[in-house]
């Protein structure tokens, strides 16, 4: 396993040290968490993002209730 070391200041340090105690986590977990939720965000909103430009033709809710006889 590896590490990562980061540098903040005190404020920052103790506010997520605080946070990860309050949600019952190390600030190991809640970091290395949050890093890979933002990432997989990021991942999706690009996903999303190239679908769209895909995307040639879209139909309303009414046209897609026909299509499904709804």
């Amino acid at each position: 396993m590896s590490s990562i070391s980061l540098r903040m200041d005190d404020r920052d340090s103790e506010l997520i040290k605080k946070y990860a105690a309050l949600h019952r986590t190390t600030v190991s977990e809640y970091v290395r968490n949050t890093v890979i939720e933002r990432i997989e965000d990021e991942m999706d909103i690009g996903l999303f993002d190239k679908a769209l430009k895909a995307m040639t033709k879209t139909h309303s809710l009414d046209e897609v209730k026909a299509e499904l006889g709804l």
